[in-house]
């Protein structure tokens, strides 16, 4: 099993042979840190249990979560409104949040132009959604695109490899994780696409030193627009 302590042990070792690489997951806290505002209302979609907003040192009152597994939001850590909800569609008025972020959603997916079109309408102008996401043009992608059609299947491999509860587990469409694709739904949906970073991460089959070692290769050798993560962040026009 490869735990997420592991991975991120791995990574701070990636980081000592890779100067300036940063791993994509603190890219993405410091580009939600840098859209806070003091009085802005901050909206998590795909909450879950916790995650980035733990981070935050940003007022309770003013974030709220939404997710489709009543389950985790039961089991919050925070005591954050949340509220049971898809999406494409979130139950706010327009024009309430001034930061939007999604951490692990856009891969989900089935209608993305809807969940652009919702996240537009709940943004006040000027507003900002950032993500994160598996890159679609990565090898990783096909294979996991694949076992998406299988849900149970891939669940059962994740709580197998990763030591996640397959119930965390959810279909995989990838029908908004490449640029062209997310820069055209930015476009249609009243967005600007303003920051697109493609990172690297040798970890994610590293079960041994020697894989860590084929993976750390595999990852140099791919042209930089396939490399394994998105982060981006999208302005409200």
């Amino acid at each position: 099993m490869l735990s997420l302590d592991r991975q991120n042990q791995l990574r701070e070792q990636y980081r000592q042979t890779h100067p300036g690489w940063q791993p994509a997951t603190e890219l993405y806290a410091d580009l939600v840190r840098a859209q806070l505002r003091p009085s802005g209302r901050v909206l998590d979609i795909g909450c879950g249990r916790g995650g980035l907003v733990e981070q935050l040192s940003h007022p309770l009152a003013q974030m709220a979560g939404i997710d489709p597994d009543w389950g985790s939001l039961r089991e919050h850590r925070l005591d954050l409104p949340r509220a049971t909800a898809f999406s494409d569609w979130i139950p706010f008025a327009a024009a309430s949040f001034d930061v939007v972020f999604a951490s692990w959603l856009l891969e989900h997916l089935e209608r993305p132009s809807q969940t652009f079109n919702e996240i537009g309408r709940v943004l006040k102008p000027g507003g900002a959604f950032v993500f994160i996401t598996p890159n679609g043009r990565h090898p990783l992608a096909w294979l996991n695109r694949g076992l998406g059609r299988f849900s149970r299947l891939q669940g059962r491999i994740v709580a197998w490899f990763y030591g996640r509860a397959s119930a965390d587990t959810f279909p995989t469409y990838y029908r908004a994780n490449e640029t062209a694709v997310l820069r055209s739904l930015c476009r249609d949906n009243g967005f600007h696409l303003s920051e697109m970073h493609i990172i690297p991460d040798p970890t994610y089959l590293a079960f041994t030193p020697a894989l860590f070692r084929l993976m750390s290769w595999f990852e140099a050798k791919l042209p930089a627009n396939r490399r394994l993560h998105l982060v981006g962040l999208v302005e409200k026009t």
